[in-house]
């Protein structure tokens, strides 16, 4: 799985705690796995990323990656995708994205200098969903081929965008609606309608 962790501040202590419990999580699914015992045992990835895939080593619930990048091209398994990280920021979204609004929404909220995530189409996509949920008001910009797009509460408090996607790389932003708040995430990327 892909990890990129990248020191960005604040983010960095959050980053590093959501880490640790994941890898927790993923020790106590193998412990379960091995034995039997009354202990608690409670990724997705593409079919091509920058790393080996998680499919070599199939496990029965796969969990999402911290702070991945993702290479894929059509019917990519499992699909949803779910990549997590932290939204949030001291850059005004319109600042960030070069405008105050896109055809997909508002540039809004506050982000990190730097991407969240970068997502590389090997394929044009006729229909892809990226959809961010967040138990906090997040925002979201989008740079790649064909141009910049912005969301903002495209389920409820969770911004998403759809439609046909050009093969390339995008850059994906994550904010948050109020400047230097930092909440955890899960993008979902799907082709399902």
């Amino acid at each position: 799985m892909p990890i990129k962790v990248v020191s960005r501040g604040k983010r960095v202590l959050l980053w590093i705690m959501m880490l640790v419990l994941v890898l927790a999580i993923h020790q106590t699914q193998a412990h379960g796995q091995q034995t039997p015992s009354p202990s608690p045992s409670p990724s997705p990835s593409p079919s091509s990323t920058k790393s080996p895939s998680p499919s070599a080593s199939p496990s029965p619930s796969p969990s999402p990656m911290f702070f991945g990048d993702v290479t894929i091209d059509r019917n990519f398994t499992p699909d949803p995708l779910l990549v997590r990280g932290v939204s949030g920021g001291s850059i005004p979204g319109k600042e960030l994205a070069g405008k105050s609004e896109t055809p997909t929404g508002p540039c809004i909220g506050y982000f990190e200098e730097q991407p969240n995530h970068i997502l590389e189409l090997t394929t044009k996509f006729n229909y892809l969903k990226l959809l961010v949920d967040s138990p906090e008001d997040t925002t979201l910009i989008i740079t790649g081929p064909g141009g910049t797009w912005c969301n903002d509460d495209f389920e409820g408090k969770n911004p998403g965008i759809i439609g046909e996607w050009l093969p390339g790389t995008y850059s994906i932003w994550i904010g948050s609606y109020k400047k230097d708040r930092y909440f955890p995430y899960t993008l979902q990327i799907t082709e399902q309608y």
